[in-house]
């Protein structure tokens, strides 16, 4: 029999969780973690509470699940280096732009700049391009791309053009997350109680999104201490180097089959052309969740662990952010050669989007076992 309500809310520690009105959306994505929407990233005010808790200041810090780039950034304002990798090439894109230690006035005139000659291209789209997007936010999209090239900041203006495609697919408003085919025509809003349309330009996000992007790369620049840096590695975090020595490691792994992190950002890939490595995805959606791939999800993040917890200072925690209904950390710590020291329950809300609703995740703080396995 499962945990019952008020068992399960016993249990969690209220210091590392938060309602909406202590933490509001505005908080949970203050400066550079909003440059880009990301399913999945944990809240940086969790990874700050982790920091300070296990990790000494002024140490450094490893997260071979880097995602969108919650722990590198938070890092950085609370006073740690830190080293992240990540297999998507659009994730190190956009934790490279998150992190880089702009230089704010070339910045801004590429942004200034670029806003000015917001247009439409006469190149005509293919594939993704074509089919989901609205002919002329295509046509704005495709020219916004080809003036990139021209400009210093072109890893930033490449983050503005994922971002305002996004937002300028021919999807319904309740369904920006997981959209399956293209909405061509007028439909029932479930998130305004309306009738709505389609969008059918870009520039009016393209425009918005330079405004803001720029902004909030020059509040986190105020934040950040300078005196650290943050180093993002692309690759498979079972074969890089990961160097060392670290004072610790905060990551939140991927859930098996869950969120196919792919098809979220294709259009990223596809206006990018970015390196595809799918294939080489722990826990990617399109394998599903048989008994085979679970398995496989368990070896993978096992080694994963294993490599990480290698290039740890003696004593160093390892902490692990997980939703693990199918109770499968215990032996994938086994295999990593760790052992759990104690593990933390949190409440967590989702805010927003059809998706709303709660859940409970653990936070696993451990250490190299004294006995390693065989």
């Amino acid at each position: 029999m499962g945990s019952t309500q008020a068992q399960l809310y016993s249990e969690i520690d209220k210091s590392l969780s938060w309602s909406e009105r202590e933490l509001p959306e505005r908080e949970r994505t203050k400066h550079v973690h909003r440059l880009h929407p990301y399913l999945g990233k944990f809240v940086p005010q969790l990874v700050e509470a982790l920091l300070t808790r296990y990790v000494p200041r002024g140490g450094r810090v490893l997260d071979p699940f880097a995602g969108s780039g919650t722990t590198l950034v938070q890092a950085l304002e609370s006073g740690y280096d830190a080293v992240g990798v990540d297999i998507a090439a659009f994730n190190t894109l956009l934790i490279s732009v998150k992190t880089r230690a702009h230089d704010l006035a070339v910045l801004d005139a590429d942004m200034h700049d670029l806003g000015a000659r917001l247009g439409c291209s006469t190149e005509a789209p293919t594939g993704f391009a074509r089919d989901w997007f609205a002919p002329q936010a295509a046509a704005e999209l495709l020219h916004f791309r080809s003036l990139i090239p021209e400009y210093s900041s072109k890893d930033v203006l490449r983050v503005v053009l994922a971002r305002a495609a996004r937002s300028a697919r021919l999807t319904t408003h309740f369904d920006l997350d997981f959209p399956r085919t293209p909405q061509v025509g007028a439909y029932w809003c479930h998130k305004h109680r309306r009738t709505c349309r389609p969008v059918q330009t870009a520039n009016r996000f393209l425009s918005r999104y330079l405004i803001d992007t720029a902004a909030r790369i020059r509040r986190f620049a105020e934040l950040r201490d300078t005196r650290r840096a943050a180093v993002v590695l692309h690759g498979d975090a079972r074969e890089l180097e990961l160097g060392g020595r670290y004072d610790g490691i905060v990551t939140s792994p991927p859930y098996p089959g869950l969120i196919d992190y792919h098809e979220q950002h294709r259009y990223a890939y596809e206006l990018l052309g970015l390196d595809d490595r799918r294939e080489r995805e722990l826990g990617a959606a399109v394998r599903g969740t048989s008994k085979a791939a679970i398995a496989e999800y368990v070896v993978g993040i096992a080694a994963v662990l294993a490599r990480g917890q290698a290039a740890l200072r003696r004593g160093a925690p390892v902490c692990i952010v997980v939703n693990d209904r199918r109770d499968l950390y215990p032996e994938i710590l086994e295999r990593a050669g760790l052992q759990l020291d104690e593990r933390l329950e949190r409440h967590v809300n989702r805010r927003t989007g059809r998706r709303a609703g709660e859940y409970f995740e653990s936070i696993l703080i451990c250490r190299r076992a004294h006995h390693q396995p065989s």
